[in-house]
């Protein structure tokens, strides 16, 4: 039985994981979500005016009322920017696992950042809501994603052959790692 606690903030030595607050739209626009080098993996385009930010945003604060709902802004302590999103994008209570996903802005990245923020993740879905195995994947053309969950101790587990589409409609193989919460012991 997990224990849902849902988007608390979580603080390391650099950045604030917190909720997202609908005045984080125009960070959000402008540091990822308008940028089609970030989208080239999704299988969803960028947004093309702040409207459609503000209409995701407004969608994730009024879903912070399930207490199994997990999605955090990345804000910078330093300067108080938004600068990238970390969620659970599925949750199984049966198998008591997760997946999450992640977002960085460009000009963010080769920084730490996303590392930080899913390291600390990480430890508050397996300690605090008891999830037992948390997942992650990537494209496998996106190998900085792959480097982010090696670093936060999450394991490679193998290819998933045209397990996705991208924005073209096209298929494409997926990279799969995880984490258990008996490795936090290791």
């Amino acid at each position: 039985m997990l224990n849902h606690k849902g988007t608390q903030p979580i603080e390391t030595e650099r950045i604030l994981i917190r909720r997202f607050t609908l005045s984080d739209a125009e960070y959000m626009f402008n540091n990822w979500a308008n940028d089609s080098e970030i989208y080239r993996f999704f299988t969803r385009n960028p947004h093309n005016d702040l409207s459609q930010t503000e209409q995701i945003i407004n969608e994730w604060v009024n879903a912070y009322t399930n207490d199994d709902c997990y999605n955090w802004a990345i804000e910078l302590k330093e300067t108080g920017e938004i600068v990238g999103q970390i969620s659970v994008v599925h949750l199984s209570e049966k198998y008591s696992l997760c997946e999450v996903g992640f977002t960085v802005g460009r000009s963010f990245w080769s920084k730490g950042i996303a590392t930080e923020a899913l390291k600390a993740v990480i430890n508050y879905l397996l300690q605090e809501i008891g999830i037992n195995r948390i997942e992650g994947k990537h494209n496998v053309l996106n190998f900085a994603s792959g480097r982010v969950m090696q670093k936060s101790g999450m394991t490679f587990e193998g290819t998933m052959r045209q397990a996705d589409i991208n924005r073209a409609g096209e298929f494409s193989d997926l990279a799969l790692y995880s984490i258990l919460k008996t490795d936090l012991a290791i």
